[in-house]
């Protein structure tokens, strides 16, 4: 027990910061409460663990007298004047009464003892060094696994834990294996100890990687306004400049590339989208789909839904796989986001225009005098062609009109959305 006791004292000084001496008050509040159980009637029962050799003694205050009536409170004058020469009769003296089987008690006590103080000094190490630390880079090793693949890390003196839901399945890892994250708090546990909490998945974890390749970052010249992220897929973040010399894409981005491709090795490979920011939402989505052209654009305020129709072959690059694409652009313009395909925004369109050119609607043979946002000389050149009434232009095609001098693709179908719109 006693080179035991030496070995567990020296431990938690050298890897844990605890001192001997609280250490060695906490086993001996507990040994004790043991030794008041363990000597029947003793009173004022104290004891003694030595620092450097880790013997303890447990003694019991004793009165002086001439005849022992109660042998665990009295002790007579001969055999106090062993321990102590000059006692008197009525004096009290302290004896030591180790009981026989104390020392396997100690060991279990001294056990509990350890443990709770490791908990207890592991928590005040974690707040003093980590509570000021939240949203900061920390990097350990993984140490173990618990319940499935939640993982342990070990950052020095003290532990965290990531959660599974903490870092992208795209990510495996080993025992002993490097590993950095994000401290993302601090959390007391029931038992009295407390508990660092690692992620990798959160975007802020992109955001304090960048503001380490990025000093633009740190003194405020660059400003990153938002970041949507798919852990382990992709991140989309928004940037805008506070100096208008600095592109705040190309100071995130580096020279050939270099900054970036440093976040992204981190990330393992994952991939990030940097964006101009842009206060007006429909802006901010033709700056996150670019080059891409968004041909036909509608924002709906009250559903907060923006839709929106692009060129068959760039539909899929704009929902992305499993619609990922479309997801965080919708994450980052804070609307519902609406893609459809150019033909089928055709064909509905000219479902729509046919079914109200065959209505009854006697408004639609009326001369037409004029159509919004259609100049004049294009105007008559409708007429000229014969497309002097709504249900006249209603009932041709798209590429009908764009056959006429003047009159481009673009505008054909301005004209018939303007005369759906008159007629709806």
């Amino acid at each position: 027990m006693n080179k035991d006791l030496i070995a567990v004292f020296e431990y938690l000084e050298r890897e844990k910061g605890i001192k001997r001496e609280v250490v060695i008050n906490a086993i001996d509040e507990s040994l004790r409460a043991a030794a008041r159980k363990s000597i029947s009637g003793a009173s004022n029962v104290t004891v003694t663990i030595h620092p450097k050799t880790g013997n303890i003694d447990v003694f019991c205050e004793k009165e002086i007298v001439d005849e022992v009536d109660i042998e665990s409170q009295e002790i007579s004058l001969e055999d106090a004047r062993e321990l102590d020469p000059e006692c008197q009769i009525g004096q009290f003296i302290d004896v030591v009464v180790t009981p026989r089987d104390f020392g396997r008690i100690a060991a279990q006590k001294a056990r509990q003892v350890i443990a709770q103080k490791l908990r207890s000094a592991e928590r005040d190490v974690i707040h003093e060094e980590y509570r000021h630390r939240t949203n900061e880079l920390v990097s350990g090793t993984v140490k173990r696994f618990v319940r499935g693949s939640n993982i342990i890390v070990d950052l020095g003196k003290v532990e965290a834990l990531m959660p599974m839901s903490n870092y992208p399945m795209t990510e495996k890892y080993n025992v002993g294996q490097k590993v950095l994250g994000l401290l993302l708090g601090v959390f007391d546990l029931d038992n009295g100890g407390a508990q660092l909490i690692l992620t990798r998945s959160h975007p802020e974890f992109v955001q304090q990687l960048m503001a380490q390749e990025v000093p633009e970052l740190n003194d405020g010249t660059v400003i990153v306004d938002k970041i949507v992220r798919e852990p382990g897929y992709r991140t989309k973040m928004t940037v805008r400049s506070t100096d208008s010399k600095v592109d705040p894409v190309g100071a995130c981005v580096g020279m050939r590339g270099m900054r970036i491709k440093n976040v992204v090795r981190e990330l393992s490979n994952e991939k990030i989208d940097i964006i101009p920011f842009a206060q007006d939402p429909i802006e901010l989505l033709q700056n996150a789909l670019a080059p891409i052209e968004i041909r036909k654009i509608s924002l709906n305020e009250e559903d907060n839904i923006i839709s929106i129709v692009v060129e068959d072959d760039d539909f899929a690059a704009v929902i992305g796989k499993r619609g990922m694409n479309a997801k965080l652009n919708s994450k980052l313009i804070g609307y519902e986001l609406e893609v459809q395909r150019m033909t089928e925004y055709d064909r509905g369109m000219a479902v729509q225009r046919t079914e109200l050119a065959e209505s009854d609607d006697p408004t639609l043979d009326v001369p037409l005098k004029s159509i919004e946002g259609i100049n004049n000389l294009i105007f008559e050149h409708l007429l000229a062609e014969g497309f002097t009434t709504p249900r006249a232009l209603l009932t041709a095609t798209p590429e009908k009109l764009a056959s006429i001098p003047g009159i481009s693709a673009d505008t054909a179908d301005k004209i018939l959305e303007q005369i759906r719109k008159q007629r709806t």
